[in-house]
């Protein structure tokens, strides 16, 4: 017997239904398309039932749980647009740490960044309205500072939490940097 023909479970059948209603709110099927599909996705009793509901829709890259970061003496830095993942966990021994969350996709409320720095400092860049609690990070030698973030999680806002230690370095949080004269 095929993968194809065996039976699906609940679970399956739930899972095609948010990818379908996902495409829906992304544009790609139209309402009567998405009723459809629905109908046969919950009533589907095996795989290939599935599977030719969605085999036309893009398929979505999952984002990682826990992403472990690690440089000896290099500078670390993730900007732009990238996958924050739920769990960060960035060690470096003799460089520098940024971390800029400002346009990177978030898809979770909260986000736990582990650092492990011995000689080196980190920035981290949290977009606008996100708050941090850095309650749990310990810097023996240098200084930890969060200008204007907030430290209590809001509704709606990116929450992270920084933990670790920095033993000849310090961190900071911040707030992207407001641009003079941009339309």
């Amino acid at each position: 017997m095929s993968e194809l023909q065996m039976r699906v479970s609940d679970e399956d059948r739930e899972r095609t239904a948010q990818q379908l209603q996902h495409a829906f709110t992304e544009g790609r099927l139209t309402q009567i398309e998405l009723e459809d599909r629905l109908e046969i996705a919950l009533t589907a009793k095996t795989y290939g039932d599935l599977l030719g509901l969605i085999t036309d829709l893009p398929v979505e890259q999952p984002v990682n749980d826990v992403v472990t970061l690690e440089s000896k003496n290099g500078h670390l830095k993730r900007a732009g647009d990238w996958a924050v993942p739920r769990r960060l966990r960035v060690s470096s021994k003799y460089g520098s740490v940024e971390l800029d969350l400002s346009e990177a996709v978030v898809t979770h409320p909260v986000v736990d960044i582990e650092l492990d720095l011995t000689y080196g400092s980190a920035k981290i860049i949290l977009p606008e309205g996100g708050v941090a609690n850095v309650d749990a990070f310990q810097s023996d030698w240098g200084q930890t500072s969060t200008s204007d973030v907030p430290g209590r999680p809001r509704p709606g806002a990116v929450y992270v939490v920084v933990s670790g230690r920095a033993k000849y370095g310090g961190l900071s949080l911040r707030y992207p940097r407001k641009r003079w004269f941009t339309h």
